[in-house]
């Protein structure tokens, strides 16, 4: 799968919200080491670098496309190609961050431990990660999949809902983290223009749906999709339309 910058930052602000709000609750007062896991373009980066403008603050991100625009935003950090799925550190950080990338990787029984771990002790593990996908948004993508043309086609596409209850995480992490926060937050976006819940999925949900279609196919199947979208997220009166979106929290630091 490839990723378009330029897509994804769309809704930047809407995007960047939650990359605040995480990093709000991370407790250190100083770092010397910072991870950005999954950094994309580098926007959630950038706030690292200004909340610990001493420390060395390096983004990692596997798409050359997310990780070229990353380096021409001028944010002061180090950027490296690998793949967060396997990534170990040479030795530990002081926070390792990562705002919307973990779901899309599996195993998180065995990620995220080994994340902990990549920390000192004292130090934190940050992540946020929608958890979206008995929305319509994303439910959609898979009814639309099974039910038309290019059925078979796409068969072999998996109904992808990699992240956990909240419970889960807990059980996970607590015994072996000194402070556990975790929390979920149902965001209401008010989004602009025509199809905007599309839009927005293009460069998420449907990423997984694209590289199986041909041209012909991925247009019929996307007016099918917004066909379903519009339903579920009518524009309202004011012409705007409201998309709910939930994401998950954690905040752990070492024990």
């Amino acid at each position: 799968m490839t990723w378009n910058p330029e897509s994804y930052l769309a809704f930047g602000d809407h995007r960047t919200r939650p990359a605040i709000d995480l990093l709000a609750r991370v407790p250190l007062a100083a770092a010397e080491r910072v991870a950005d896991l999954g950094c994309g373009p580098g926007n959630a980066t950038r706030l690292l670098v200004e909340r610990w403008p001493e420390a060395a603050v390096v983004g990692i991100d596997s798409s050359a496309d997310m990780l070229a625009k990353a380096r021409g935003s001028g944010v002061r950090a180090s950027w490296v190609a690998a793949d967060i799925a396997t990534w170990a550190p040479d030795r530990p950080f002081d926070l390792i961050y990562s705002n919307a990338a973990l779901h899309w990787l599996d195993n998180h029984e065995e990620l995220l431990p080994r994340l902990l771990r990549s920390v000192r002790p004292g130090g934190v593990l940050a992540v946020q990660m929608p958890r979206n996908f008995e929305a319509p948004s994303h439910a959609l993508v898979h009814a639309t999949a099974r039910s038309g043309p290019w059925a078979e086609r796409l068969a072999d596409v998996p109904d992808w809902r990699p992240v956990q209850a909240p419970e889960w995480y807990y059980d996970l992490l607590a015994p072996k983290a000194a402070v556990l926060d975790i929390w979920e937050t149902v965001y209401l976006h008010v989004l602009e223009g025509d199809d905007p819940v599309l839009r927005w999925t293009r460069s998420t949900a449907l990423r997984r749906i694209a590289p199986a279609l041909d041209e012909e196919q991925r247009a019929a199947f996307e007016a099918a999709y917004a066909a379903g979208l519009r339903e579920a997220y009518p524009r309202r009166a004011d012409g705007r339309t409201l998309f709910p979106f939930r994401r998950l929290f954690i905040v752990a630091q070492r024990a």
